[in-house]
């Protein structure tokens, strides 16, 4: 019998990314909430937040960001029967581009961000 090595170890320490592959991926995730709502960020969230204290930030706060507006639509769309869901919804999806693309140049520059109007549901 083989020597296992530590590569094979399926309960070794996950590698941190380096700090550009870091800043790469948080922003990939803030851009792809855009086109993609919450799913990026919590895919994000869950394979990477733990490779770095950066990424699991920016994956952290996209994903509230993410569920907040999710939360926006679905009372955008309900309130749509009255005029009101209309404005609702035009907000949400204009804030939603312009916070993500803050955020993605944030962590682009290596800074964090932490989107206005969000609920913590993930902390």
């Amino acid at each position: 019998m083989g020597h296992m090595s530590d590569s094979t170890n399926p309960y070794q320490t996950v590698q941190p990314l380096s700090p550009s592959d870091e800043k790469l991926w948080a922003t990939l995730i803030h851009v792809g909430g855009i086109l993609f709502g919450f799913l990026p960020a919590l895919i994000g969230y869950v394979v990477l937040k733990d490779r770095g204290p950066f990424i699991r930030a920016h994956a952290t706060t996209a994903l509230n960001f993410q569920i907040t507006l999710l939360i926006a639509f679905v009372a955008g769309t309900v309130l749509s029967v009255i005029i009101i869901g209309v404005f609702v919804l035009l907000a949400a999806w204009a804030l939603s581009i312009v916070f993500s693309i803050m955020a993605a140049m944030a962590a682009n520059n290596g800074q964090y961000y932490t989107y206005p109007l969000t609920i913590k549901f993930v902390h």
